[in-house]
């Protein structure tokens, strides 16, 4: 509202105004007003959320520590939303496509877990919201934002760099000012285009899935692209949801992934960075850095009261939403097959339960009791647990849950710059 509102008066000539046209400023003041606004403002909800006594029941699984969680408030992803919300709503383009989506999205998914959630405290039903129920929420969403990549006119890519290279003074001043005012003086197409590490152009093109040519082919090629926008968002928000175990862990590791894709998006969104870079430039998407700014922010500020020991926990409410987040964010920015290195955490996290469930149901039917892999799943509950058989055995002593967390975080940071080291792997 505040970018609108100067936006507006730009014919004044105010003092300061011009700050409001840089993509930095905007994206480090909603980044500190997203951290302000989930720090001080999660205080009165957090003590609302305990007159309400909306406390988290919890199921005892033998870990050190669990029992004393019992009562803490959660729901606490009410504060990362309205943080998040807070810091896009007044500095972000609302105009700008990429923004409208993503803040559907936060939306849309912080329902989804809000409704879990609620089912979950006020119903006392321990289940929550049928999987079924949750799956098909996340799916609609998917399929939004997959139609709407599909047919806008206002998502488009370059199809080819200029031939300057590197680019003359007159190429770099109206790259700059096409940057600056959102719109784009070169070949952009409609694409089903992502990028992919390891090969030449980091280009990949969902075309190549398709069996048909021709007018089917494109029909098809884009059917696929939608499918696989479809799986991203679920996987990333089942994935974080799975991983939102221990105090700090889901917060922090979200967080690094969200500096990446801030990082992404602002380089992905300005010419002569992509040029420089060699990668796919997308116009409009430097907007995406505000608001992964805000994203960000507001969750470091909400680390403060979910830091070990927790005050509050996130719940579905939260978990759905940073998870659907970073997904939407990387298929936007064509960044979505990066995610299994990005959010390794979280993609190892859903792995161990896949691998925990089957094994031990495959080993119940062959030889009549069931066997495990890890000593519990989701992983990080493998580290907190000992004492029983499973094939991983190590460490051979239960850690400590902040130590879990602080080492979880570690490896996300080394995948985080891994990630971005790949940008120059051909």
């Amino acid at each position: 509202m505040i970018y609108h509102l100067f936006d507006s008066l730009k014919d004044l000539d105010i003092p300061g105004q011009g700050l409001f046209t840089y993509l930095s400023f905007r994206a480090i003041m909603a980044s500190v007003t997203a951290m302000l606004i989930s720090v001080f403002t999660g205080k009165r909800i957090i003590r609302w959320l305990q007159k309400q006594q909306i406390g988290e029941e919890i199921r005892d699984l033998g870990l050190e520590g669990q029992m004393q969680k019992k009562g803490t408030p959660t729901m606490g992803g009410i504060i990362i939303i309205l943080a998040i919300l807070g810091g896009v709503l007044l500095f972000a383009d609302l105009t700008n496509i990429y923004t409208i989506l993503l803040i559907v999205s936060t939306v849309w998914l912080g329902a989804l877990g809000f409704a879990d959630d609620y089912i979950k405290i006020f119903r006392h039903n321990k289940e929550g919201m049928s999987e079924r129920g949750k799956l098909a929420g996340q799916v609609a969403l998917g399929l939004v934002i997959g139609l709407t990549v599909c047919f806008s006119g206002k998502i488009v890519v370059r199809e080819s760099a200029p031939a300057e290279n590197p680019p003359a003074a007159e190429y770099l001043e109206e790259a700059e000012q096409a940057t600056q005012a959102g719109t784009v003086q070169m070949d952009v197409i409609k694409s089903t285009k992502t990028t992919i590490p390891f090969v030449k152009d980091h280009e990949f093109d969902y075309k190549w899935l398709s069996p048909l040519k021709g007018k089917w082919g494109w029909y098809c090629k884009w059917a696929i692209y939608v499918v696989m926008i479809v799986i991203v968002i679920t996987a990333c928000s089942n994935g974080t949801n799975l991983t939102d175990g221990l105090d700090g862990l889901a917060t922090g590791t979200s967080a690094i992934a969200g500096v990446v894709l801030g990082i992404f998006a602002w380089l992905s969104g300005n010419i002569i960075n992509a040029d420089y870079l060699n990668i796919m430039y997308i116009p409009g998407t430097g907007e995406i850095a505000v608001f992964m700014a805000a994203f960000v922010g507001a969750l470091i500020g909400f680390l403060w009261h979910n830091s070990f020991p927790a005050q509050v926990f996130m719940g579905d409410t939260g978990s759905l939403a940073i998870g659907g987040i970073i997904g939407v964010c990387a298929i936007l920015i064509r960044k979505e097959l990066l995610l299994p290195i990005l959010c390794g955490v979280f993609f190892v996290e859903s792995l161990s339960v896949l691998m925990q469930r089957s094994y031990f149901k495959y080993t119940k039917k062959r030889y009549g009791t069931g066997k495990r892999i890890f000593r519990m799943a989701p992983l990080h509950h493998h580290f907190q647990k000992e004492g029983i058989p499973a094939i991983i055995d190590m460490p051979k002593r239960a850690l400590a849950e902040s130590k879990i967390t602080v080492r979880f975080w570690i490896i996300g940071i080394i995948l985080a710059v891994l990630t971005i080291g790949l940008l120059k792997i051909r």
